[in-house]
């Protein structure tokens, strides 16, 4: 009887040493490691400050102590890039508007249009308000647009921009053919300097 005993018992220790082997070769066989990390991700800045790259209609923007609500957006693109414009409510009449650009790394910048300036879009330089302003990039894009941007839901975008001092930037943008060019002054703004409030968070 005791033998019997042994024998069961040691039955039942190599069959749960069988399968709990079994189970941890599965499991090495399943992990998947992590790939390498990029040291220089925004996932803390994104965690604190919002993230560039989620901003819709309703969010707040927050910029230089002053925080405007996102009233619509564009979506842009020009064969495999793409990137957002985003209306802000200035209450003053003044649009403004912040891009947000991944290319790899975010870019934003802080945009105002530029009434009545007599400036055209095409030579190498240009020169504004005592700066001078290099031909940076020139093309036409898709966009789409969503909630209040004062344009048709889809169409076509035509830009040159110009890269001046210390961040700063000029950009002629025509929405469709034909229409005339509206010029906008822009600032690049370091990551630190926009705080993002995102509204209806499901």
């Amino acid at each position: 009887m005791v033998a019997v005993l042994v024998i069961v018992l040691l039955l039942a220790v190599v069959a749960w040493w069988l399968w709990r082997r079994n189970r941890q070769r599965r499991e090495d066989e399943a992990y998947v490691p992590p790939g390498p990390a990029d040291p220089f991700a925004d996932g803390d800045t994104d965690i604190l400050r919002g993230d560039p790259k989620r901003v819709k209609a309703g969010d707040m923007v927050e910029a230089y102590g002053k925080t405007l609500a996102v009233r619509g957006t564009l979506r842009l693109s020009e064969g495999d890039y793409s990137w957002a414009e985003h209306f802000l409510d200035t209450g003053t009449g003044v649009r403004r508007w912040l891009s947000v650009e991944a290319d790899p790394d975010v870019e934003l910048v802080l945009w105002e249009e530029v009434k009545g300036a007599d400036l055209k879009p095409g030579p190498r330089e240009l020169s504004f308000e005592g700066e001078s302003y290099r031909s940076d990039e020139q093309g036409t894009a898709d966009y789409t647009s969503e909630a209040t941007t004062g344009l048709a839901p889809t169409g076509t975008l035509r830009y040159h921009d110009y890269e001046g001092p210390g961040g700063q930037k000029l950009s002629f943008e025509a929405f469709g053919d034909g229409a005339k060019w509206e010029l906008a002054k822009g600032l690049t703004l370091d990551r630190n300097q926009v705080t993002i409030y995102h509204q209806n968070e499901s």
